[in-house]
């Protein structure tokens, strides 16, 4: 009887941790397409770390939106087949695209309306690219999270992004990722072939992936501590080098942490994003949870406890801070 009361109460005991247990969802999304520093690419690698980047994709095997600069596909003013190519990979192998300026544009350096002729630009090859599949743009990420410095030129950009079929894409779990990703090309083209520059290499890669995990875990911690709950996270990553040798391990280890990752469309459900961009007035671009805690007030001490990148990545990055 001892015994099969012993059973009982395990049974209950683990029937309730499962019962707490957070729902860990996370949408992964790609900023810079077709590729984040295209001016410091060496013109030979393009191809090749493409290709990597897309075997990584494949290897991951899961749901993610790109998110093109149409800049980034011109050389000299010209349209470049093989850069749209690059795009027509990342749709046809079933990925989303999504619209991130034509040149990378600071909203809150050139002002609305030079802003939003710039999303237009923005959509130039994107919108006849994706009509050849019955699609046409959906989502829109701002460069540099930088959503507008008033709710009216909030409000403003979202109506007009609204009007041409645009839906936000917020970023909750923001990460100094491109500083990795900087230090990583810098010693990759900047380095000769030898052990050393191997060796950097490698460190690099194997500290980049904690790192961003550590900082998942963090606004997770934020979003309990706001929400009461595990919010379904969207997650900013961008087209580079190293992306192109760990965004498999990268998603590995979100799982392994309990994670699904899913697609965009589904994290948006979750009836937080209702809130938009409101709640901070700066230059900047914080994560959506920190706009929505700021526009509760909450105090500095909410904020702690955020993951830093190491001064020795910085270094190797040319950087002062993320």
């Amino acid at each position: 009887m001892r015994f099969l009361l012993q059973v009982l109460l395990l049974s209950a005991w683990a029937l309730s941790a499962h019962a707490i247990e957070p729902d860990r969802r996370i949408a992964i999304t790609i900023d810079d397409l077709p590729w984040q520093r295209m001016d410091k690419m060496p013109p030979d690698a393009l191809a090749g770390r493409h290709a990597q980047l897309m075997a990584q994709l494949e290897q991951a095997g899961v749901p993610v939106v790109g998110f093109v600069n149409e800049g980034k596909l011109e050389v000299d003013g010209q349209v470049r087949p093989e850069r749209v190519a690059m795009l027509r990979d990342w749709r046809d192998a079933g990925f989303g695209l999504g619209n991130h300026t034509h040149g990378h544009l600071d909203l809150h350096a050139v002002g609305l309306p030079a802003f939003q002729q710039d999303i237009l630009r923005g959509e130039r090859v994107l919108r006849p690219l994706l009509a050849e599949r019955g699609q046409a743009p959906r989502w829109f990420r701002h460069p540099y999270l930088r959503a507008g410095r008033t709710p009216e030129e909030r409000a403003a950009l979202s109506a007009f992004l609204g009007g041409h079929g645009y839906r936000i894409a917020p970023v909750t779990v923001d990460n100094g990722e491109w500083v990795w990703a900087f230090a990583y090309a810098n010693v990759l083209d900047g380095q000769p072939d030898t052990p050393v520059r191997a060796a950097t290499l490698e460190r690099l890669r194997r500290g980049y992936v904690p790192y961003m995990l550590n900082k998942v875990d963090y606004y997770e911690r934020q979003s309990q501590a706001l929400l009461g709950y595990a919010l379904p996270q969207v997650w900013l990553l961008h087209a580079n080098e190293l992306n192109a040798v760990a965004y498999a391990d990268l998603v590995a280890g979100v799982q392994r942490r309990g994670y699904r990752v899913v697609t965009l469309d589904e994290a948006m459900r979750d009836p937080a994003y209702a809130r938009g961009e409101d709640g901070y007035n700066g230059r900047y671009g914080p994560s959506w949870l920190h706009r929505w805690a700021m526009a509760e007030k909450r105090p500095k001490e909410f904020y702690a406890g955020e993951p830093v990148v190491p001064g020795w990545v910085l270094a190797l990055a040319g950087v002062d801070s993320e």
